[in-house]
């Protein structure tokens, strides 16, 4: 994997996690922003294709919806972690 290719993948992070942030609440800051964008771009390819069907459309524009919807689920199931574990303390 090259360097344009890390780059790329954290550009796509972070605008997939800021704009789940921004939906979702509960920013992480930049760094925090590409890496859930990352893994909720792993997370979304994982639904994506656990329900056999693609990006709605293609590009990069698809790429990023795809880590969006994974980047908002991931941030749903951190704050359910982060709730449950503010109520047992």
């Amino acid at each position: 994997m090259g360097l344009e290719a890390i780059l790329l993948w954290a550009v796509i992070g972070l605008i997939a996690g800021w704009l789940a942030s921004a939906v979702v609440g509960g920013g992480y800051g930049v760094v925090g922003d590409i890496v859930v964008g990352v893994v909720g771009a792993f997370l979304g390819g994982f639904i994506f294709r656990a329900l056999g069907t693609g990006a709605p459309f293609g590009g990069i524009a698809g790429t990023i919806f795809v880590a969006f919807i994974g980047a908002v689920v991931l941030l749903l199931i951190l704050r359910v972690i982060r709730s449950a574990t503010v109520r047992r303390a």
